[in-house]
């Protein structure tokens, strides 16, 4: 790390499901305390990410984790929406009184996974597959996916017939299956085209 600047690390998850928010995290990794095994969350089991996400959440500099609503999702597109859910998550950050103190003798540099950049006023780059290349990015891709699990978990609990605990929202044909046998959910995204689909069949 160069000593002069804080990387942020910000990456989202649930781009691709039918339901339930778009989440993101934003994290600044703390180089004294070093997490073994961050990596990108889709490569990693269930279990280890969770373990990953605590350790994250105990050693990281500072961290924050935010989301966008399926209404959100529906009305400025999911692109828009993952978006201002990164910029949310920035903001819980910077809000950090460890990030507060620092920026008066460092710089900080947001970085992106992905090839755009979320509307704020600092320096940030979007790199592709960023959530290789970049701790703090794998760090908060963790962070962002455990977070949505565990959101979709609720909503297992609220909707079971939906069968969200299994496959956390996406398009499966099982998810698919049960959609047709129940409709659409308060939590589905209606601008999605399966479940635009169903909606104008009825």
């Amino acid at each position: 790390m160069n000593p002069t600047h804080l990387i942020c690390g910000v990456d989202e998850a649930g781009r691709g499901p039918l339901a339930g928010a778009v989440y993101a995290a934003a994290v600044i990794l703390d180089p004294s305390k070093p997490i073994l095994g961050l990596a990108d969350s889709k490569k990693l089991s269930e279990k280890k990410r969770d373990a990953l996400a605590l350790e994250i959440k105990s050693h990281a500099f500072a961290w924050g984790i935010a989301h966008s609503t399926v209404e959100e999702i529906d009305t400025i597109n999911i692109l828009q929406a993952s978006l201002l859910a990164m910029q949310r998550a920035i903001a819980l950050v910077m809000s950090s009184e460890n990030v507060q103190a620092s920026l008066t003798k460092m710089q900080l540099l947001v970085q992106v996974d992905g090839n755009q950049c979320p509307k704020i006023s600092l320096p940030c780059e979007a790199i592709v597959k960023g959530d290789t290349k970049v701790q703090a990015i794998s760090a908060a891709s963790i962070l962002a996916k455990t977070a949505r699990d565990a959101a979709l978990y609720a909503l297992d609990q609220q909707y079971p017939m939906y069968g969200f605990a299994q496959h956390k929202g996406y398009p499966t044909a099982a998810h698919i299956a049960l959609l047709r046998q129940h409709g659409v959910s308060p939590v589905h995204r209606r601008s999605y085209a399966p479940v635009r689909a169903l909606i104008s069949n009825n």
